[in-house]
């Protein structure tokens, strides 16, 4: 029974690794049947070619697999592999035609794995019992060649006939006689060979303890450094490959692979991996943790396209050195963080009484990029919500490519997550701590800097902002919407109108891409068409004329509004960063075209079913057009109720006292043509249906939950309470 090569449990059979550790080792495949290769698995492949849905790799002669497109964490045309090079893909599954489905691997290197295993068809071992069994070989070889020259010396060989003295012949040719002098004096070398024996056995001792000090010297980090050795920004070691250098900075993550220790470190210049090896999977220099000021010297390499340093040794700076450091990263921050201005898109009055907020919400931005810290960005799913998270997206990212060398770095530092609510409700708040307190625990990551985007600024938000306040995480909040009082004190930076009339002629797309500007003004012509985009009616003049001067006319706009709208539905907890980022800023126009006719169509079709059964109704003056969204609309399909409601509620709305109701199980949205406040239509029907436990969910949306046994109750109480507020 064989043993895990990690942690040494039985194995059956003839393995090597445990199922727990399947996924920590990578294998390198010498079998012939795609059938033998073991789903989940972490293989070494070599690139085989392209296609237009992926790269095929050859994990063995015969033996190919596909590494579809939609399995990368990255575009398929940014990928550097060129046919030949060797790559790392894991296994997802083999088909019954023998096809092999790969997945990518972020590991892409045999040192960031805990192992490497040969797998032999359906046997595994390690490839040092492969060098073993050669070495073997070679050594049985050169014992026998080694044995025929002392035969050869000793006149054992007799084929030649060159040697015909025995054994008895030389016994008589010696001298029976020894002289006793001769004795004693090999007596005396035999006790000076013993002596200078013993002296070079002390001597081995002695340099083996050197060799253990030096061993524990460099797994503590006390290694030397090299004397003389000037100090280096990291900003300019992609022009520094192959030189030895010495850098001094932070040291902002620490992760173990399964061969080196990955520091990655932090001047005010930039951020760059340094690895430093002790033996695989073994933490090196463990007293330097995250925060710590460090110097190293060490040679700058290029691996697949990124820049990183191989330590030579790295010491821990404190006292003035330290804080030299420090003082320099303080006053880079200071210098780099606060952006000069804003200048609000279209000269936006609205935006520029927002001046401070958006400039203190920038700042925190460019803060979190140059201190290596995470940025998680929430917005709703909706049109408004995903162009608000795209601008900041379009800012974001080149900041932190100029930043790290890595190149997935944008896809490390930076997120974004849609939420299915427009509330950051505690479902949001519990996957966030949970995804961020994994990274911090397994990476050594930084906590995240959250920023919500047309959400968080209620009071139904409250009980998810408590709960990252809990952590100390920063949180910034940017929403067109009134901010309620208690959220303004429950944030680190909220921008929010202060009085409820300024916010009706302004988006969150238009107020979050004035802030993308001034984040990073080198995008800003990027972004001069999104607030049109994030508007569905009534879009402002100044933002249709900068839309046009972009090259976006009004049919345009609206194809880019209406594609957005359809592909935030769909996989609405994804960010779909490619997919936004082409209809958005890459599409020449048929793209964003195809994708709004699909919109169109399914729109139509359901508001057709749900004109032809809305009831209608007036109390006191008022004309209500009531549906059963349950009964009259496809609930798991496109599209979502609120979209469909405001739709209807533009068509209907003829008069200036009308209001539309879209009731299901358990939740109502209500649409209305006067400046109603669904807070106070939801305390008022709760105050006519007391038993339905009547809550405001949404005020961006106008949802209102209650409990489903008195949904009867509850749409009577809606239309009056509706019909008061009017």
């Amino acid at each position: 029974m064989g043993s895990c090569i990690i942690c040494g449990a039985d194995v059956g059979g003839d393995g090597r690794i445990c199922d727990p550790h399947q996924e920590d080792v990578v294998f390198d495949f010498r079998g012939d049947s795609p059938n033998q290769l073991v789903p989940s698995r972490f293989y070494r492949g070599i690139v085989d070619g392209y296609a237009d849905f992926g790269v095929f790799i050859d994990l063995a002669p015969g033996v190919t697999g596909l590494l579809h497109r939609s399995e990368l964490d990255r575009r398929l045309d940014s990928l550097d592999w060129e046919p030949g090079d060797e790559v790392f893909v894991q296994v997802k599954g083999v088909r019954d035609n023998g096809n092999i489905d790969l997945a990518w691997s972020i590991r892409q290197a045999d040192r960031e794995f805990r192992g490497v295993l040969v797998q032999d068809g359906d046997s595994e071992h390690l490839p040092e019992e492969d060098d073993a069994d050669d070495e073997s070989s070679d050594e049985s070889t050169t014992d026998d060649d080694t044995d025929e020259v002392e035969a050869e010396e000793n006149g054992e060989r007799d084929d030649s006939g060159s040697s015909d003295v025995d054994a008895d012949e030389s016994e008589d040719a010696a001298s029976p006689d020894v002289d006793e002098s001769q004795d004693a004096a090999t007596d005396d070398e035999d006790d000076e060979d013993d002596g200078e024996d013993a002296a070079a056995a002390d001597a081995a001792d002695e340099s083996a303890d050197e060799a253990d000090e030096a061993d524990e010297a460099d797994a503590d980090g006390e290694d030397d450094l090299a004397d003389g050795r000037e100090r280096v920004d990291i900003g300019t070691l992609a022009d520094a490959v192959g030189d030895e250098v010495r850098i001094d900075g932070e040291v902002v993550s620490v992760r173990q692979t399964g061969g080196p220790t990955v520091f990655e470190v932090r001047d005010e210049t930039g951020v760059v991996d340094v690895a430093a090896f002790v033996e695989p999977g073994v933490r090196a220099y463990p007293t330097a943790e995250i925060g710590d000021v460090v110097r190293i010297d060490g040679e700058v390499e290029s691996h697949r396209g990124d820049v990183q340093v191989e330590s030579e040794a790295l010491v821990l700076l404190d006292g003035a050195d330290a804080d030299a450091v420090r003082r320099r990263l303080a006053e880079a921050l200071t210098d780099e963080a606060r952006p000069e201005g804003l200048q609000p898109l279209a000269g936006d009055e609205t935006v520029a009484k927002l001046a401070d907020g958006l400039l203190d919400a920038a700042e925190a931005i460019r803060r979190a990029v140059l201190e290596s810290r995470p940025i998680v960005v929430r917005h709703p799913a909706t049109a408004d919500g995903y162009v608000a998270g795209a601008a900041v997206e379009r800012a974001v990212l080149p900041l932190i490519r100029d930043e790290h060398a890595k190149s997935d770095a944008e896809y490390h530092y930076f997120t974004r997550r849609p939420l299915d609510d427009p509330v950051y409700d505690m479902d949001a708040a519990t996957n966030d701590a949970t995804r961020m307190l994994q990274d911090r625990d397994r990476h050594d990551e930084k906590l995240p800097l959250f920023l919500l985007v047309g959400t968080g600024s209620t009071t139904e938000s409250a009980d998810g902002i408590d709960l990252l306040s809990v952590y100390g995480v920063d949180a910034v909040v940017v929403d067109a919407a009134v901010a309620d009082p208690e959220t303004r004190d429950a944030v680190d930076t909220l921008v929010s109108p202060d009085i409820e009339s300024i916010d009706a002629d302004l988006s969150t797309g238009a107020l979050v891409a004035s802030l993308a500007s001034a984040v990073n003004d080198e995008v800003r012509e990027d972004l001069r068409h999104l607030p049109a985009v994030s508007y569905w009616a009534d879009t402002p003049d100044r933002y249709v004329d900068l839309a046009r001067d972009a090259g976006y006319d009004v049919e345009r706009v609206a194809e880019l509004r209406e594609a957005i709208a359809l592909e935030a539905y769909y996989q609405s907890y994804q960010d779909k960063r490619e997919l936004v980022a082409d209809l958005l800023f890459e599409d020449g126009g048929n793209l964003a075209a195809h994708v709004s006719e699909q919109f169109r169509e399914k729109l139509e079709t359901e508001v057709e079913t749900a004109t032809a059964n809305i009831v209608t109704e007036a109390v006191d003056g008022v004309e209500f057009g009531v549906l059963d969204t349950d009964g009259y609309t496809h609930r798991y399909d496109f599209p979502p109720t609120p979209l469909l409601l405001d739709d209807l509620h533009r068509r209907n709305a003829d008069g200036e006292a009308y209001a539309t109701v879209g009731i299901g199980t358990d939740e109502l949205y209500v649409r209305t043509t006067a400046d109603v406040s669904i807070r106070d239509v939801a305390d008022r029907a709760a105050e006519l249906a007391p038993a339905a436990d009547v809550t405001t969910a949404g005020l961006r949306e106008g949802k209102i939950e209650f409990l489903s046994g008195e949904r009867d109750a509850v749409e009577d109480a809606i239309v009056a309470a509706v019909a008061e507020a009017f």
